[in-house]
């Protein structure tokens, strides 16, 4: 990745051009939020950061640093990102619920099983919707309400982002080692969600 100018061409853009730049930067910022959501409980920090770096890169129109990642990282400070966290440790609970409820052949498993399932879904979308609001570093709780309202308003956005995650662990499933990568594809593709009806936005603005 390179933190020149956006005026600067990268080494051999000549022969692979801003695109797959873009495509280089999404998968190494990817690879950073892998390592810096070891922990877990920075996970929903790790991702924000990647939601916001990869969305001023598109706006933009320039390269992503890693030091522009770092500093994003940063901006949510511990207190912010230790309740969110904490929801990261209760979604892999119900998870792991769901799937123990799955298996136990008890009466009734399998339709609290599906409802658990739905549940989770609905949570995770429009926690990645939170994640990707360009405000999330100054607090979860008003992202989350923003993405909720976004949500309800954009269904077929949410459905968008739902296959996406689907995708996601369906590449996991198939090669594990796609985990490091995918938070960047994943980010990308929920920020292209997001940004999807803004032109209408400004055809609105200009045309009064």
């Amino acid at each position: 990745m390179s933190a020149f100018a956006p005026q600067r061409r990268e080494p051999g853009g000549e022969l692979f051009g801003p695109r797959f730049t873009l495509f280089v930067d999404m998968l190494a910022v990817g690879l950073a939020a892998a390592v810096a959501s070891l922990p877990l409980i920075t996970a929903p920090a790790a991702f924000a950061a990647v939601c916001a770096v990869l969305c001023r890169s598109v706006r933009e129109d320039r390269p992503v640093s890693m030091g522009e990642y770092v500093a994003e990282f940063r901006a949510h400070g511990l207190r912010r990102v230790l309740p969110a966290g904490v929801v990261v440790f209760a979604a892999v609970a119900l998870v792991v619920l769901d799937m123990a409820l799955a298996g136990a052949g008890l009466p009734g498993a399998r339709p609290m099983s599906w409802a658990l399932t739905a549940v989770t879904v609905a949570g995770l979308v429009v926690a990645l919707r939170a994640a990707a609001d360009p405000e999330v570093a100054h607090g979860w709780r008003p992202a989350l309400n923003r993405a909720v309202t976004r949500s309800a308003a954009d269904p077929a956005g949410c459905g968008l982002i739902a296959v996406a995650v689907g995708l996601c662990v369906a590449f996991v499933w198939m090669l594990p080692l796609l985990a490091l990568l995918l938070p960047g594809p994943l980010a990308f593709a929920i920020m292209a969600v997001e940004l999807r009806v803004e032109p209408a936005h400004d055809d609105t603005d200009s045309g009064g």
